[in-house]
């Protein structure tokens, strides 16, 4: 859950306020299930319907207010010498990839993230947005295509190292 929520928020206290609330309302919501309707439910797929519900509305109510610039965005000073340049290396990797990720429109992000991150089947990325199969496997399809066009355009010297394509010899 929190790596889907880190995904969606790219903030990881962000990530972790979104997963503790989804657990606490899935709690708060099992309390009041029959035991007929708690079998019925598949976890994993609800689970995640409630993370995206709780965080649409965060983002609905964080545009009528001004944000705050959260510590957590401050650099860690707790790496040792040895890790500094495999850090920073993963550090770039992944800010590189959370950036063309972040450039998909909504739909096709969420779908890409549950479909490849989390490795969610096709129906339950589907029950997760709540839209039919084929809808689901469009979003997660376009979002790819998208992915490639812009991975396309980024000059190799700044691809990731972890995802640059070996060249013909």
């Amino acid at each position: 859950m929190y790596s889907t929520a880190l995904r969606m928020t790219r903030n990881p206290a962000e990530a972790e306020d979104l997963t503790a609330e989804t657990f606490l309302r899935a709690y708060r919501a099992l309390r009041g299930y029959e035991s007929t309707r708690v079998l019925a439910l598949c976890p994993r797929s609800w689970l995640l319907t409630i993370t995206l519900n709780i965080w649409r509305n965060s983002v609905r109510d964080a545009s009528r207010r001004p944000s705050l610039v959260s510590i957590a965005d401050f650099p860690d000073r707790q790496a040792s010498d040895q890790d500094v340049e495999q850090a920073v290396e993963s550090a770039e990797s992944q800010r590189e990839l959370g950036r063309l990720v972040a450039q998909l429109p909504s739909a096709q992000r969420i779908a890409v993230v549950l479909r490849h991150v989390v490795g969610l089947p096709v129906a339950e990325v589907a029950a997760v947005l709540g839209c039919p199969e084929g809808t689901a496997k469009s979003h997660v399809s376009r979002g790819l295509s998208t992915l490639r066009t812009l991975y396309g355009e980024v000059p190799l010297s700044s691809k990731p190292a972890l995802v640059r394509r070996r060249e013909p010899r």
